[in-house]
């Protein structure tokens, strides 16, 4: 049907369960959603943000806690037909600035302890109104949709139409606005609810941030579109999620959550019996964590492979064998190639850049055209930046993709991507420091440690701990070097091109304790 309405919302609706009353979000709190709830208060707030003067196409920008709200926030956004900007909670003013100066939301909704120093920088960049939203149901946002009515008929959309911006940082420090259409969501969501066997009674246990694609357009969008109950988590606890287990049958998480569970005596195969599915994603996940996580809970983790600009792009199969260090297959509908530096096809068994094209990839970075330009091949594949591999001929991984590098130089700890330059920004900026650069390290828990190598200035000592602290009061914790060492001078090549292979072969062998784990976000 040409009329029918593209709208991520209309789209999640159509899954919802006939059972209004029936419970859809249990909250951290104890308290509980139906599926009539969202559905009104979803109402409600796109009627606050269609009386505060916004146009179609219009950004709200969000930078609260996770709470049932906050995810009824992003339904009437996208139901409203304006564009939803989450900003991770651990950004502060300076990456704030970035965001709201390059997106220019008309709304932004904040926590209510971040309102005095958030909205001076949201005036000041164009926005009509900043909201407040706790996570104790308090706040001006839902003061306001008290007084609105319980109503709404959802926009209608086109496949093409805008409904997220995700910011994901590059190589050259300046974050990018990856623009994702209603049909992005729809599309990924309905290829996952089949590929992955999304249940009736299914019931997910979320523990994931909903700032993330991984926790709001994975997760959250699968449970919604299939009519499952969600179990919320507010905040990553090993040992309250291992207790919760057997009252859900889906879990999805990030490599450290895995790890941290195999460290709690409570994970067993008892409190997996309901369980039917685990998955990692936004990180590698280890071999080893992969076969004990197996031995102690008697469940094969399922591991898939995508990017803020595409969604999900491959999977290891539900049904069939899931291959430890390999991310799958690709999703139907999505190409995956894997090519040379020239662009040819290389053979299974060689590494090579890897290309991907289908109807989940992003329509572009906004406001960069010429960047969205070089980021797509003539034939329109997007160059994602990572190095994979194909599993060889008459081996178990025949077929599946293994990634083994990123080309963008990109670090991953505890799921939360690190761009190096961004960070060495930040640190070449300090009193004594002449230059640095930013590593990641191995860590048996966070996947991949964020670590400093600073060259001082002559006759000055810079101290570890004090530019840790700065650091830790700039920028979003987790990137944050867990240390920093000192080096005389930074290798380099003969095109003057510091060399972080060989920074990363010389301090490899430091271990994970001397790396100073730090809490997860």
């Amino acid at each position: 049907m040409t009329d029918q309405n593209h709208n991520v919302y209309a789209r999640l609706a159509r899954g919802f369960p006939s059972e209004r009353d029936a419970c859809a979000v249990e909250a951290g709190h104890g308290g509980y959603y139906t599926w009539d709830d969202i559905e009104r208060a979803s109402a409600m707030m796109a009627n606050v943000l269609r009386q505060s003067g916004l146009r179609p196409g219009d950004r709200v920008a969000v930078q609260v806690d996770k709470s049932v709200e906050s995810l009824m926030l992003y339904l009437a956004t996208v139901r409203a037909g304006y564009i939803y900007l989450p900003l991770n909670t651990a950004y502060r003013a300076r990456e704030m600035e970035y965001f709201l100066a390059d997106a220019k939301p008309g709304v932004v909704v904040c926590a209510p302890k971040d309102f005095a120093w958030l909205s001076r920088i949201a005036f000041r960049y164009g926005a009509m109104h900043v909201y407040t939203l706790g996570d104790d149901c308090r706040g001006s946002l839902l003061a306001r949709a008290v007084y609105c009515q319980d109503r709404f008929q959802t926009v209608y959309s086109a496949p093409d139409d805008l409904a997220a911006i995700i910011y994901t940082s590059g190589t050259t420090g300046r974050s990018k606005g990856a623009m994702l259409t209603h049909a992005n969501l729809v599309s990924n969501a309905e290829v996952l609810k089949v590929f992955w066997r999304w249940r009736p009674n299914d019931v997910l246990l979320h523990a994931l941030p909903l700032f993330h694609v991984h926790g709001l357009f994975v997760a959250c969008h699968g449970a919604l579109m299939n009519g499952s109950k969600m179990i919320f988590i507010d905040k990553f606890d090993a040992a309250k999620i291992i207790a919760r287990l057997p009252e859900a049958s889906v879990y999805m998480g990030v490599p450290t959550h895995y790890v941290r569970f195999l460290a709690q005596a409570g994970l067993n195969r008892h409190a997996a019996r309901n369980m039917r599915l685990f998955v990692s994603g936004s990180a590698p996940l280890l071999t080893e964590t992969f076969e004990q996580f197996a031995r102690v809970s008697g469940h094969v983790i399922l591991e898939r492979y995508g990017m803020s600009e595409t969604i999900m792009l491959v999977s290891n199969p539900c049904d069939g064998p899931r291959i430890g260090g390999t991310v799958g297959i690709p999703l139907p509908g999505v190409e995956v190639r894997i090519v040379d530096a020239a662009g040819h096809l290389v053979p299974c068994g060689q590494v090579g850049s890897i290309e991907v094209r289908g109807p989940n990839v992003f329509k572009g970075y906004w406001g960069m055209p010429e960047k969205t330009a070089e980021e797509f091949t003539g034939d329109g594949f997007f160059k994602t930046g990572d190095l994979g591999i194909w599993g060889e001929r008459d081996t178990p991984a025949q077929g599946y993709l293994s990634i083994v590098g990123r080309s963008k130089d990109l670090i991953i700890s505890g799921g939360y991507n690190v761009y190096p330059k961004e960070v060495e920004s930040f640190i070449d900026q300090m009193p004594g420091v002449v230059e640095s650069a930013v590593i990641g390290l191995p860590h048996p828990e966070f996947g991949e440690a964020v670590t400093a190598i600073v060259v001082a200035q002559p006759g000055t000592s810079p101290d570890e701990t004090t530019l840790i602290a700065a650091l830790k009061g700039t920028i979003a914790h987790f990137k944050v070097p867990k240390r920093v060492f000192f080096i005389d001078q930074l290798p380099r090549n003969t095109m003057g091109k510091v060399q972080k292979n060989m920074l990363r072969e010389r301090f490899q062998a430091v271990s994970g304790s001397e790396l100073n784990a730090q809490p997860m976000p």
